[in-house]
């Protein structure tokens, strides 16, 4: 299975079961995580999932060493990821589109190494509309003004209370459009609990550095579950340089 896995890394990951994810289940009808593009290596001496290794051998003049010992070349990604050598692991990428609430994209693109393209509703409607419920309302944190914690006893009240706003804001935006408003300022109501869209691209590094930030207890329980995501997709398509990072980086 690893073989041929790495056998399809060679041009671009495209592996089907892998193309589109589901952060909150398939019960919701709008988040994605949809991998669009991985980085290409020319030829077949070497596979990208080789890439750290073969990156960190030229400072020795000894590239050429890459595949022919698949222990060797774990081994020094796992000594390079453990030692905090990390500039080999910027020379793969990955590109997803993401479909997520506002409140998750906001929290995403503070990640300034990523590179970013979101629809704009200046330009189009089709986003306003599409809202996400969550399942579990959560308690507000005592001690932490940004965590939640435990559960809201009224669950069913709370979801009243979401729906009812955004069916209201709904109306009002299409009212808004029904008198001659234009979209850039019709979209001042549109709520953060809106979907929205955008394609995300970053090297191997920084979306481990993503990775490891959201995929911690403290981040917001919708963020995680595109972190969550985000990793199996890694962890499929470049086994031993994700896990090198997993196991072994600070």
């Amino acid at each position: 299975m690893e073989q041929a896995l790495n056998k399809d890394n060679k041009n671009f990951a495209n592996i089907n079961n892998l193309k589109v994810r589901y952060p909150y289940g398939q019960t919701d009808p709008y988040a994605i995580v949809e991998l669009i593009a991985t980085s290409k290596i020319e030829g077949d001496k070497y596979n990208i999932d080789q890439m750290p290794a073969l990156s960190a051998r030229v400072s020795h003049a000894a590239s050429g060493k890459t595949g022919l010992d698949a222990e060797k070349d774990k081994g020094l990604m796992n000594y390079l990821a453990e030692n905090f050598h990390l500039t080999p692991f910027e020379h793969q990428s990955a590109t997803f589109k993401i479909v997520t609430p506002l409140i998750v994209a906001r929290q995403w693109m503070r990640h300034r190494t990523q590179s970013y393209n979101e629809v704009s509703m200046r330009y189009s409607a089709d986003p306003v509309g599409k809202f996400y419920y969550p399942e579990i309302w959560r308690l507000q944190a005592s001690t932490n003004k940004q965590a939640s914690l435990g559960e809201v006893e009224n669950q069913k009240e709370c979801s009243n209370v979401l729906e009812k706003a955004y069916e209201n804001s709904l109306s009002a935006y299409n009212k808004l459009l029904e008198l001659g408003a234009c979209r850039e300022q019709a979209r001042l109501i549109v709520p953060v609990g809106n979907y929205t869209e955008f394609y995300a691209t970053a090297n191997l590094r920084n979306w481990y550095a993503f990775y490891k930030l959201r995929i911690a207890n403290d981040a917001q329980w919708e963020i995680r579950q595109y972190a969550k995501v985000i990793g199996e997709i890694l962890s499929e398509i470049w086994p031993n340089s994700w896990n090198a990072l997993l196991r072994n980086s600070k």
